[in-house]
């Protein structure tokens, strides 16, 4: 588009977060409006700005650049795109080369998943601009989402076996060639002697060099009109040397050359036998997303309007009633409402043992319901269930790349024009040793052959994406690549106490009355709590629920961090929290001390003196009169002293860091086995703690519920969520253990290990394979012919190793769990 006078002119439609009223838009469109030739448009309501750019004084860059200096963001978002036409590890770098020079394009291509990861800003470049950039490049592009990984299922399916018939095809007209190849073996006046006329093999050549191998030349055309060079490059120009070269000697009618007919045919033959059996291995590095896939229920029993009917699951909305009869599997992530049951939830957690159901639990998608039939209320579906997101979780991560492959990717970007080199060096040379021109060729054509990049791009994404679906498989999401990776190199374990070493689910143990009966501190307890989100709070409500202690209303609520909340209950000023914020009141000492060297959590219900509140984080000026002392007992978890255990055999120092008084903490950490902790810190401190252990050198790791202990977890190396009971924990961690079980750490550390071990063995044979092969090849020692079967293979055994990763299990399981060996 352009204005009247010529000039180009560019319409964007920008999203912009941080806007918290109509000021903030004003202030935006006047940022953007004073930038030459701009008109911009800011609409509050959607969070959108409408921005026209007339001639080329003003670019999209310089836009977003000044909505964020103007304190606002154009925020990120992150698109998936299945990826067709790549061939070798040149062809991913090249892509990502090709992306990431887009204004605002972050991406990372996966080889062997065949993905592209994407994050970009919307206005400065679009789904369908990605997808022409990758169009332009020479590939093909689509949106991955479950239908396109449906039809690209059955799309890999139909080309394999297009494949499959072509090979069949050329390994028919290959055999009778490869006769020829006897000959090389006979030595003397007869090595190299014509078994079939020249021009028979000719025939027979031909249609395997331009029809079957016309991938390569179509591949090689579009990777040199994209700037770069790939697999195709070296196995065209190879193959098409020996043929022409055979070509010229048969019409010339020169009865002293040799031909090499059999060689561009064989290597052809091999490279498409290698490529069969390469992709026939990289669908079984993906099957962890499939068999993930394949769990999603198709139907649902809902009621509506009184009826019970059959629908669609994904027609489900939140709310709705759905039926789960004894056998069935769950179609949504729901709530049961009615009724009681086992469910075994062992495609989520690993965990064989089924799961009792009833009333107010929750219940998960693909879980199977076992003897009893459930009544449950919808709370997520879709692509928000626990399911949907772990499928999402586990893409990412195999898609993702881990720092280790940058090495990979800086020798792929100038593998090719290297090997070009190495292979015209190689021909000059022997040309001028030997002085003919047909050893000189024949030797060249093996360098250009064996020097194949593939083996070198598949060696770190296989071994990741068996890695991430095996650990999904055990109930260990990981987020990325790079979390897999730096979780082998672990040093210190930073913990969390409750919901971590403990149950998590805190009981209120005792009630000591001291200014009040305990009945009535429980009550007025509960009154104030009842506006807390803390985990004592819901122990203390429970408690007065189950002695039928009506709760009164609470006004003036507040949170002091550290020391507890207040608020008004029945025209009294209450404060409830920890002894350290009672500093002039008198509390029975002894007791205190007895109840936190049990391990149990004290708290004091205070009364203030009228008119005596505090301004925010102030101690009260006069001394708050204790009405009782509340101690809440928070169980440890069965198997947090074997897991404690396994992980310091791994080498980990562990750290405990929670809020509770020392006492109660030594208590905790003495019954785990854990020899340091840090108590009375609070919950922002906890960050603090993991920088400190950071900057002495150590990678550090963080445990924790992945919501409350965020600060912590985005300082650590690696953060680990215990529990995947929402979409807030699989997103708060790098690492998300599905089945709230410290082993699942040990476990977690013991895989990467595995998958860190795979990839150097891999980049290992790569790296030697190709190290060794192209001098080989160089000086002669090389057939071209083996040197195409040693390709083919190269990438075969890179991938073959990866899947041996497959055999790997958990070590142990929390009791009454299912347990195994890890293999390795």
């Amino acid at each position: 588009m352009s204005t009247p006078n010529g000039n180009p002119q560019q319409h964007l439609d920008l999203p912009i977060s941080g806007m918290s009223c109509a000021a903030c838009a004003s202030r935006i469109e006047r940022v953007l409006n004073r930038m030459p030739g701009v008109r911009a448009s800011v609409n509050l309501a959607t969070e959108r700005a409408q921005v026209e750019i007339a001639g080329d004084e003003t670019t999209a860059t310089q836009v977003v650049a000044a909505i964020d200096r103007a304190g606002f963001a154009v925020p990120l978002q992150t698109l998936e795109l299945a990826i067709g036409g790549m061939s070798c590890a040149a062809c991913s770098t090249r892509l990502e080369k090709v992306l990431n020079r887009l204004p605002g394009v972050e991406a990372a291509v996966n080889l062997a998943s065949e993905r592209a990861t994407i994050r970009y800003r919307p206005g400065l470049v679009s789904a369908v601009g990605l997808i022409a950039a990758i169009e332009a490049a020479g590939f093909h592009g689509r949106l991955a989402d479950a239908q396109s990984r449906a039809d690209e299922r059955a799309r890999r399916i139909a080309e394999q076996r297009s494949e499959l018939l072509r090979f069949v095809i050329a390994a028919a007209l290959t055999l009778p060639l490869a006769a020829q190849m006897l000959t090389m073996f006979a030595g003397g006046e007869h090595a190299h002697a014509d078994l079939l006329p020249r021009w028979l093999q000719l025939v027979l050549a031909t249609p395997v060099q331009f029809w079957i191998g016309w991938r390569f030349y179509e591949g090689a055309w579009k990777s040199l009109r994209g700037g770069g060079g790939n697999m195709d490059v070296l196995v065209a120009l190879g193959t098409s040397m020996a043929y022409f070269f055979s070509l010229f000697v048969t019409l010339s009618g020169a009865p002293d050359l040799h031909v090499y007919f059999e060689a561009s045919a064989a290597v052809i033959t091999l490279v498409l036998l290698g490529k069969l059996l390469e992709a026939r291995a990289k669908a079984k590095t993906g099957e962890a997303i499939e068999a993930l896939v394949r769990l999603q229920p198709r139907t649902a029993r809902v009621e509506r309007d009184g009826r019970l009917i059959e629908l669609d699951a994904s027609l489900l909305i939140p709310g709705d009633v759905f039926i789960v009869r004894p056998g069935d599997s769950i179609p949504v992530d729901g709530e049961v409402i009615d009724g009681s049951s086992n469910v075994n939830e062992a495609m989520l957690t690993g965990e064989s043992m089924p799961v009792a159901k009833q009333r107010g639990e929750r219940v998960f998608a693909a879980t199977a319901n076992a003897e009893g039939m459930l009544r449950c209320r919808a709370t997520g579906v879709g692509e928000h269930t626990l399911l949907a997101g772990i499928i999402r979780l586990v893409a990412a991560a195999q898609g993702s790349k881990a720092p280790v492959q940058r090495l990979a990717d800086r020798i792929s970007a100038v593998f090719v024009p290297v090997v070009c080199l190495v292979a015209l060096c190689t021909l000059l040379g022997w040309w001028l040793y030997d002085g003919a021109f047909s050893t000189a060729l024949i030797n060249a054509v093996a360098v250009l052959v064996i020097a194949c990049p593939c083996a070198l791009g598949l060696a770190t994404p296989t071994a990741i994406m068996v890695g991430s679906g095996r650990g999904a498989a055990a109930g260990i999401l990981i987020r990325n690549a790079e979390a897999l990776e730096r979780a082998a190199e672990i040093d210190v374990l930073a913990l969390d106490k409750t919901g971590t070493l403990t149950r998590g689910e805190p009981e209120l143990a005792e009630v000591v009355p001291l200014a009040a009966a305990a009945d009535e501190a429980l009550q007025l307890a509960a009154g104030l709590e009842q506006a807390s989100e803390h985990p004592l709070a819901r122990a203390i409500l429970q408690s007065a629920e189950a002695a039928g202690l009506h709760q009164p209303a609470v006004e003036d609520f507040r949170a002091i961090p550290g020391r507890g909340v207040e608020g008004r209950v029945a025209d009294r000023w209450l404060q409830l929290g920890a002894p350290a914020a009672f500093v002039d009141a008198a509390l029975p000492q002894a007791v205190i001390r007895r109840l936190q060297n049990a391990g149990k959590t004290v708290v004091v219900l205070g009364e203030l003196p009228a008119g005596n509140r505090t301004a925010a984080g102030e101690l009260p000026a006069q001394a708050a009169v204790a009405l009782a002392v509340l101690a809440i007992a928070d169980p440890l978890r069965a198997s947090s002293p074997q897991a404690v255990g396994r992980l310091a055999a791994l080498g980990m120092r562990l750290v405990m860091l929670t809020g509770d008084h020392a006492a109660t903490a030594a208590a905790i950490a003495r019954a785990s086995g854990i020899d340091d902790f840090r108590a009375g810190i609070l919950p922002g401190d906890k960050a603090a703690v993991v920088n400190s252990l950071k900057r002495k050198g150590n990678v550090v790791a963080m445990v924790g519920d992945g919501i409350n202990d965020a600060p912590a977890l985005a300082a650590a190396d690696v953060s680990f969520a215990i529990g995947a009971g929402s979409d807030a924990a699989i997103a708060a961690a790098d690492v998300t253990l599905v089945h709230s079980d410290l082993n699942g750490i040990a476990d977690a550390i013991l895989l990467s290990r595995a998958t860190l071990r795979k990839i150097r063995q891999n980049l290992f044979c790569a790296f030697v394979y190709n190290v060794l092969g192209i001098p080989l090849a160089a000086l002669g020692m090389l057939n071209p012919v083996i040197a195409g079967a040693a390709m083919a293979l190269s990438s075969v055994s890179v991938v073959s190793n990866s899947l041996l990763l497959r055999r790997w299990r958990p070590q142990c399981s929390p009791p009454g769990g299912r347990s195994g060996q890890r293999l390795t």
